[in-house]
């Protein structure tokens, strides 16, 4: 089994690695600090090609495999993770729906404005009573002649109040349960999508996070994507390779905490010696450093799966799983090495911290990714 990156790939690391340590990094403690949207990274991505890496070139993309694309968003969230999950449910969640099951017509309004970052993408499907019961969302989409009329509201929407479009899920048929979900592509300015507000949130001050609304929200018929009923069937599918790449976001937020604590360990005296030579501390780093090789091989290996069409629900939810248990872990142990400087803010450890913990919630909690495993594993 070859694990390495191809030259392509190698190649797409190092020059998002070059760019995020640069301007992304550099951006990162003001926006945690004063909650700042990332408008000049993702300008800069969108000029660099990188908002359009899961949409075909016909319509404007730079697409690249699978394993390219989550390792770009770990090299992101390496520098900063507002600005990586910002890209991260642009580029998937927002975008790929339509590339699987959105009509001709469809796909020209929406792709091309989402591949140059245009229009930035949102995923509307999370609600104040459905949240891992996804069978419980009441947003309705009800067909009146060439439209679906959808009303409804939507919470912890990433990108919601930035959207030029959005993926939403609603209920054609609210009596079929989770059989009665359809999805519909969304423009932002549609007339009756309200954008009502964020949410204030322990971390990820760069991300929006908002509150969404749709009041008589009319959508071309067209805009459906594929047949309804559907909906249910392609959340599922959508969401197995998202969380892929949160597991690649937990990734990137794991090894900065690593090398943070790596650095202060060597730089930190105490008794006369730097702490880096206290076993203590060796054993922390040690664990540190195999845990997150672990997280990154089980994301790669199922981005390599993805890639060949032979991803199954298991391999996401492991990666996940893994991968932000142990970002949050690893971020806590980077705190205990800087000592009480990891408490302050003078150092990102603590942001590390309050970043990595909403890896093990959103995109499916961490008990839902053990429920999807151990089902897998007793079919």
């Amino acid at each position: 089994m070859d694990l390495r990156l191809s030259d392509e790939e190698q190649l797409i690391q190092k020059t998002v690695r070059e760019f995020a340590r640069g301007n992304v990094a550099d951006r990162a403690e003001a926006l945690d600090r004063e909650g700042t949207f990332p408008h000049e990274s993702l300008a800069e991505l969108a000029g660099l090609g990188m908002l359009g890496p899961t949409i075909p070139e016909q319509y404007g993309g730079v697409p690249i495999s699978k394993v390219a694309y989550n390792t770009l968003l770990e090299e992101l969230a390496w520098a900063c993770a507002s600005t990586s999950v910002t890209v991260a449910v642009h580029t998937s969640v927002a975008a790929t729906p339509i590339v699987q099951w959105g009509s001709d017509a469809t796909k020209e309004r929406f792709l091309p404005k989402l591949a140059s970052g245009a229009w930035l993408g949102c995923f509307a499907l999370t609600e104040p009573g459905a949240g891992s019961d996804v069978a419980a969302l009441s947003t309705t989409a009800v067909r009146e002649g060439d439209e679906y009329v959808l009303n409804g509201s939507k919470v912890f929407i990433t990108n919601g109040n930035h959207a030029g479009s959005a993926i939403v899920a609603a209920k054609t048929d609210p009596s079929a349960g989770h059989r009665g979900i359809s999805l519909f592509a969304v423009e932002g300015d549609a007339p009756g999508f309200g954008k009502d507000g964020a949410e204030e949130k322990l971390g990820l001050h760069g991300s929006d996070t908002a509150r969404v609304s749709f009041t008589d929200c009319r959508v071309p018929a067209e805009n459906l994507l594929g047949a309804e009923g559907d909906g249910f069937k392609q959340l599922m599918a959508t969401l197995n390779g998202s969380r892929i790449s949160i597991a690649a976001q937990a990734v990137g937020i794991a090894q900065r905490a690593f090398d943070e604590a790596t650095a202060y360990a060597r730089e930190r005296h105490q008794f006369g010696k730097p702490i880096s030579a206290n076993q203590a501390i060796q054993w922390k780093l040690a664990d540190m450093d195999t845990r997150i090789e672990a997280a990154r091989l089980l994301y790669q290996k199922a981005a390599s799966m993805q890639d060949h069409g032979a991803l199954t629900p298991e391999m996401g939810s492991r990666a996940k799983l893994f991968a932000s248990e142990t970002a949050t872990w690893a971020a806590i142990e980077a705190v205990q090495v800087h000592g009480g400087n990891g408490y302050t803010t003078d150092y990102p450890v603590e942001r590390l911290m309050r970043d990595a913990k909403i890896t093990e919630i959103y995109e499916g909690t961490s008990e839902i990714q053990r429920l999807v495993i151990a089902r897998q594993a007793l079919a």
